[in-house]
């Protein structure tokens, strides 16, 4: 962690907290030489992480919090965790969507950031129960003038409705009829945990009701999540993996999960400047996706056709 002077507090407690998750615990000195900042920076950022309830303070630095299986972070809490990560994973992400098409974004701060990335795709239609997806496409789209209307190509958004989370999705039997009538090209998932042994999980048993209506809705599903979703198991598993088309992940992620993710996903795609190859995206098999028309990817070893179909959709 060289050359950090200059970052901000909250890339740099991102860095802290990735410090702890992967060593197990970090001392105050060994922060402060690492991070090139004083004792003071580094407790402040430290009372930080703490009141987010993300690392436990202990005698000289701090160790990481054993989460519960129900603990759900709220968004802003969640929207300091790997922000890097997820504007890889987004821009990635976003580069599969192609123009007209109807998609989905479930609730999530990456999807969060996959919404940013998409304002400028003409034609959209937006299924989301996110509260801060449809915000994103909404404040977007102002009257050019009075009365002008909105701007030309502005995505068409459908807000499901329902009961709110702390992550401010919406879920519930609001959102779960909601979604019951409708059927989309791409769903784009955001999600508490990832493992091999139960799949894609949430703390909230609402939300995983929902994310099933999502999945079965959806022709294509491309579930977005940083290194540290993996290995986590949450209250409810909703998804196995054979049910993932694509897990777009950032270049965090060992090669110990990457074997084992692609053992089980049909497709992988690793994102930012330290995955493998000439500085793209990786997929399963090391080719990087032909998506530079905003397309999503043709069919491959590593990344399927989002013509393929799913059943039911």
């Amino acid at each position: 962690m060289s050359d950090n002077q200059n970052l901000l507090a909250e890339q740099r407690r991102a860095l802290i907290l990735d410090e702890v998750r992967r060593r197990g615990g970090v001392r105050v000195n060994e922060l402060t030489r690492r991070l090139n900042v004083s004792d003071m920076t580094v407790r402040r950022d430290l009372d930080a992480l703490a009141r987010q309830g993300v690392v436990e303070k202990v005698h000289g630095g701090a160790v990481p919090v054993a989460e519960a299986r129900t603990h759900e972070p709220g968004f802003e809490a969640k929207s300091a965790l790997e922000p890097g990560a997820k504007e890889d994973i987004a821009r990635v992400a976003a580069a599969m969507v192609a123009p007209g098409t109807a998609i989905a974004l479930s609730g999530g701060t990456t999807t969060y950031a996959v919404a940013r990335r998409l304002l400028d795709v003409p034609g959209l239609t937006v299924v989301t129960n996110s509260v801060r997806v449809a915000d994103v496409f909404h404040t977007a789209a102002p009257a050019r003038e009075p009365g002008a209307g909105a701007r030309p190509g502005a995505a068409a958004v459908v807000l499901t409705g329902g009961v709110r989370t702390p992550s401010d999705a919406l879920v519930g039997p609001v959102a779960d009829q909601a979604i019951g009538s409708l059927h989309f090209d791409v769903l784009f998932l955001g999600v508490h945990g990832v493992s091999v042994e139960a799949g894609l999980s949430t703390p909230n048993l609402a939300e995983a009701e929902t994310n099933r209506r999502l999945i079965r809705a959806a022709r294509r599903v491309v579930v977005v999540a940083d290194h540290t979703k993996w290995g986590k198991v949450a209250l409810s598993s909703f998804a196995r993996l054979e049910d993932v088309d694509t897990l777009v992940t950032d270049s965090g992620v060992s090669d110990e999960v990457r074997t084992a993710m692609a053992e089980h996903l049909p497709g992988l795609v690793v994102a930012g400047r330290g995955a493998p190859g000439a500085g793209g995206p990786e997929t399963g098999n090391g080719a990087v996706p032909e998506a530079g028309n905003g397309a999503v990817p043709e069919a491959g070893p590593a990344v399927s056709a989002a013509g393929a179909g799913r059943a039911g959709a």
